[in-house]
C-alpha cells in the first residue's frame, strides 16, 4: 500500500508558488484592474504547483470552472505523484487593495492530506472569531461578543480596551463594530483580506488580538490551515446571504447552525502553508521593484512541527524571464 502522508517540509515548496503569484500580480499595484491582477496570479500559480511533487485536488480554489482562467475546485494539480493532498489557493487575498494600492494584499495557498479539508461547495461566506495561542481556548462564536472580549482579554492578561479587533468594513458589521466599541475594544478596519486579518491575531509581532465577523468561506479554511501551525485558533458557522442560498445549502447537506471548529476546517496536523505580500501591511512587507529585479516577503508554515519561517528573497527578472512564462 502507498504511503500517501506528506513527508517533507512542502512548504519549502510552496513558495515559490505564492512568490510567483506575488511577482505576477505585483505589477497591477494600484492600476485599478482587479481581474488583471487575479488572472496574472492565478496563472502564475497554476505554473509553479504543476511543478510540485504531489497527488493534488483544490477543494478551496476560485469556484467553478469557465472561460477565465481560473484555479477551480476540483482542478488537480501537481506531477501525479504521491502525496495525496488537498489544496487551499487564493492567489490574491485583497483583490481590491492589490488594484487601489491598499494595504495587507497577499497570494496565500495550503495544502493537508486528501480529505482533510473542509469543503464548502458554493457557500462562500462564514461567521468567524480568530485567536492567537493564549486565548484558544475561551473563545465561543455563539457566545455575545461581549463575552469574547472579557474572555480574551482575560486570557492574554490585558483590559478590554487594550484589545484591538480586526472587523472586515462592511455594513453588515455595523452593529458588531457598535458593540465592540461600546465594550470598550479598540478597532481596526480592513477593506478586504480576512486571511491575514486572522493570522494577525496569532503572529508574535502583531498587534491585533482577536478577529471577528462576516468574511468567505474559503479563506477561512486557509486561515485554519495557518492557524494549525501557529497554535491559535478560529471558528465559524456558514453564513447565507440569502433564503435561497440557505435552502440549496440545506438541500446540499449543509448545517448554517452547527459551529466549525479548527479541527472542522482542516483535521490534520499535517498541513503546511505559505503567503507572500503583494502590498505593504502589517503581517508582510509587498513586492519592491527595482531595476531588473524585485524583492519579496515571505512566510511559511508546518503543522507537525509548528515551524514558522520569514523568507526575504531578491529575484533577478532578466534570469527569470529566460526561462518562465510567467511576464513578471
Amino acid at each position: 500500500m502507498i504511503d500517501s502522508r506528506p513527508t517533507r517540509n512542502l512548504a519549502l515548496e510552496l513558495v515559490r508558488v505564492t512568490e510567483a503569484a506575488a511577482l505576477a500580480a505585483g505589477r497591477f499595484v494600484g492600476r485599478g484592474d482587479k481581474y488583471g491582477a487575479d488572472k496574472a496570479a492565478v496563472d502564475a500559480m497554476r505554473l509553479i504547483l504543476n511543478t510540485v511533487q504531489m497527488d493534488g485536488v483544490i477543494v478551496i480554489g476560485e469556484g467553478e470552472k469557465d472561460e477565465a482562467p481560473m484555479l477551480y475546485n476540483g482542478e488537480r494539480l501537481g506531477t501525479g505523484e504521491p502525496p495525496l493532498v488537498d489544496i487551499a489557493v487564493d492567489p490574491i487575498d485583497g483583490t481590491r487593495p492589490t488594484a487601489h494600492g491598499l494595504p495587507n494584499a497577499i497570494a496565500t495557498v495550503a495544502l493537508a492530506p486528501r480529505g482533510t479539508m473542509f469543503n464548502p461547495g458554493p457557500i462562500v461566506y462564514m461567521d468567524k472569531i480568530a485567536v492567537g495561542p493564549e486565548a484558544k481556548d475561551v473563545i465561543d462564536i455563539e457566545a455575545p461578543v461581549e463575552d469574547n472580549l472579557r474572555k480574551v482579554a482575560k486570557a492574554t492578561g490585558q483590559d478590554v480596551d487594550d484589545l484591538l479587533i480586526v472587523i472586515l468594513d462592511r455594513p453588515r458589521h455595523a452593529e458588531l463594530i457598535s458593540r465592540v466599541r461600546e465594550y470598550g475594544a479598540r478597532i481596526t478596519l480592513i477593506p478586504d483580506g480576512d486571511v491575514s486579518g486572522a493570522l494577525m491575531t496569532a503572529m508574535t509581532n502583531s498587534k491585533v488580538d482577536m478577529l471577528l465577523g462576516i468574511g468567505g468561506t474559503p479563506e477561512g479554511v486557509l486561515a485554519a490551515c495557518a492557524m494549525r501551525c501557529l497554535g491559535g485558533n478560529i471558528q465559524g458557522k456558514l453564513y447565507a446571504r440569502n433564503d435561497e442560498e440557505r435552502r440549496r445549502g440545506i438541500e446540499m447537506g449543509y448545517d448554517f447552525n452547527k459551529v466549525l471548529t479548527l479541527d472542522d476546517l482542516v483535521s490534520s496536523e499535517d498541513v503546511f502553508f505559505a503567503a507572500t505580500g503583494i502590498t505593504d501591511g502589517e503581517f508582510l512587507t509587498g513586492v519592491d521593484y527595482f531595476a531588473d529585479g524585485a524583492t519579496t516577503e515571505s512566510v511559511i508554515m508546518r503543522g507537525l512541527t509548528g515551524t514558522s519561517r520569514r523568507i526575504i528573497a531578491t529575484h533577478r527578472l532578466t534570469k527569470l524571464s529566460q526561462i518562465s512564462q510567467i511576464p513578471y
